[in-house]
């Protein structure tokens, strides 16, 4: 999408936040969807997790719309993507955690462009992962409050580089502030003032709200990990992360009692991805977890809950459903029209009570892979009724073999010819846009400077503070496009400029409130070189600097920028990890 068209759509979202929408109705719900980092199908209680105790989730559970064969991407970033669009993840452009290829494309609107447009007030809390930098962040897409934290999760390379799950720095609305207290409690504390600003204004709300737990690394509060200290240590930690999530659900929970919200309230609680750290205690009887095409990978739990929505009773609804089906299915129940098409379908008639099934459906689960970032024809689980064909090689039939243990391919042609039929249409569909990349966008007046991390470089994986520790001898090219000719400053960093060091020294081992950071790798520097499109140039590194700058006059427009950090033979040894791009 052109800049003019990007403008174009983000002011229109920005006025409707701003003058309000007209119509909004007063018996409209509230809106609250919390998704969590890597809490499989098996981390609860009251999926028979033998250890793990979360009462008040299993009152959740007890009170809600239980949908049992739903799936999503087993990455948390492609899940994100499909849940704030309703669009495939190969087709929105969000399809990896890092690589170039985590910026959702411009022309699908979010979750929070289509409720802002229709009068509601619309924030995002915790985990966003869809794009670091203006216009990709969540108040760029249509949400009006944001709390949050950059690219994968608390500790990232981008993100503030002491960040360690306590007191820690998030943005504010563009603004880094620090915040007094474990993250998982900041994130639903500052979400519940927010919803009760938005309440006493006579707004319906719609909150997003993301948690970074329970994904790694594995820091939870003493008092929450030890019920579980007889566990293996990442277990502890992992335990004792959602031992804390479950407590911040039942602070919310009080809340909406307390403020009389809860009856009009439309609760969504899902995950992102299979499990992670609990799959050695249980998996509910699954294959697979995290990152994999098995059922354990892409199968979650997805809990919905409306009080005085006229919804079926609590209990199980069986039909096969995808994180792409919440965003239609939420807009229908808010009765908020849309000529946006979704490759989900709304499941508002089920909820309801509806006797008429869904369309017979097949449904594909692919992403891109962190070590292959470019997709493969045929990476996917194709998905129809209980069969499930995985990596084109392998079929199950979860009806007698819920565990996906016996591959019955060779037994079954007729149904793997309809699923590979089925998963080639789809291929098809999307393929021809798999490698249109966005840009990132230096020299706007909406972001200028902007920070660029190497969890933007294309097609190259670099996305943790532990990486830039260890000096990974690593590189890529970001994608950018010049918002405005003029000069640009380019600022070259191996450390983020709040925690300075000289380019070619490493750090030391660091304490933090509940493990250790690693120790920094010293790296042979001796100059540094940039190249934008066809400009270059190249800089010697003394031993104290802590920075290199370099200065480029340049038009409107679309281009790649790389740097090299150069040992004394004038060999790369890595990218520079930061570079602070300021349109002067």
């Amino acid at each position: 999408m052109p800049m003019p068209q990007r403008l174009a759509l983000f002011f229109a979202v920005q006025c409707a936040a701003f003058f309000g929408a007209g119509d909004v109705r007063a018996d409209r719900p509230n809106v609250i969807v919390v998704m969590t980092d890597d809490q499989g199908y098996g981390d609860f209680s009251c999926h028979g997790n033998p250890v793990l105790k979360t009462p008040h989730l299993d009152r959740l559970h007890g009170e809600s719309i239980r949908l049992t064969d739903f799936h999503v991407a087993p990455m948390c970033t492609p899940t994100r993507g499909q849940l704030m669009t309703g669009v495939d993840c190969l087709r929105n452009g969000a399809m990896n955690v890092s690589s170039g290829r985590t910026m959702l494309r411009l022309k699908f609107p979010t979750a929070g462009d289509l409720f802002t447009q229709a009068g509601y007030r619309t924030g995002q809390f915790g985990k966003w992962h869809l794009g670091d930098t203006y216009p990709y962040r969540p108040q760029d897409r249509g949400f009006q409050e944001t709390v949050f934290f950059p690219s994968s999760h608390v500790g990232s390379a981008p993100d503030f580089f002491s960040n360690d799950y306590f007191d820690d720095v998030y943005s504010h609305n563009g603004v880094r502030e620090k915040y007094e207290g474990y993250c998982t409690d900041v994130f639903f504390r500052e979400a519940m003032q927010w919803m009760k600003r938005s309440a006493e204004a006579g707004a319906p709300f719609f909150c997003y709200l993301a948690t970074n737990a329970p994904h790694g690394p594995w820091y939870a509060r003493a008092e929450d990990r030890q019920p579980y200290a007889d566990q293996k240590e990442m277990v502890a930690g992992f335990f004792g992360m959602l031992a804390n999530i479950d407590d911040n659900m039942g602070r919310l929970e009080t809340f909406l009692t307390e403020s009389g919200l809860k009856q009009n309230t439309l609760l969504v609680f899902l995950t992102d991805n299979g499990g992670g750290a609990g799959l050695s205690v249980f998996n509910a009887g699954m294959r697979g977890g995290k990152v994999q095409l098995y059922e354990g990978g892409h199968r979650v739990p997805c809990f919905i809950r409306w009080p005085d929505g006229a919804l079926r009773p609590p209990g199980d609804l069986a039909s096969l459903c995808e994180v792409q089906d919440l965003l239609p299915t939420l807009l229908d129940l808010c009765d908020v029209s849309t000529t946006t098409k979704f490759d989900g379908l709304s499941l508002a008639s089920q909820l309801r009570g509806s006797d008429t099934p869904l369309p017979d459906r097949t449904l594909v689960i692919q992403y891109s892979r962190m070590d292959i970032p470019a997709p493969r024809f045929g990476d996917a689980c194709v998905l129809h009724g209980p069969w499930r064909l995985v990596s084109d090689r392998e079929l199950y039939d979860l009806r007698s073999d819920p565990r996906q243990s016996r591959n019955v391919l060779s037994q079954h042609p007729d149904v793997v010819d309809r699923l590979r039929t089925a998963y080639r249409k789809w291929w098809d569909g999307i393929e021809p846009g798999l490698n249109q990349r966005e840009a990132l966008i230096i020299g706007s007046e909406a972001e200028n400077p902007v920070l660029l991390s190497p969890a933007d470089w294309e097609d190259s994986f670099l996305d943790q503070g532990k990486q830039v520790r260890e000096g990974l001898r690593r590189n890529g090219g970001w994608n950018v496009e010049a918002a405005q000719a003029g000069e640009y400053r380019f600022t070259l960093r191996r450390w983020p400029a709040e925690a300075p060091g000289p380019i070619t020294a490493g750090k030391p081992e660091e304490k933090n409130t509940a493990g250790v950071f690693p120790a920094g790798v010293a790296l042979p520097v001796a100059s540094a070189r940039i190249v934008v499109g066809d400009q270059s140039d190249e800089k010697k590194v003394a031993a104290e600097d802590e920075a290199v700058e370099f200065t480029l006059t340049l038009p409107a427009g679309r281009t790649q920028l790389r740097t090299m950090l150069l040992d004394a033979a004038g060999q790369e040894i890595a990218g520079a990890y930061y570079v602070n791009v300021h349109r002067r």
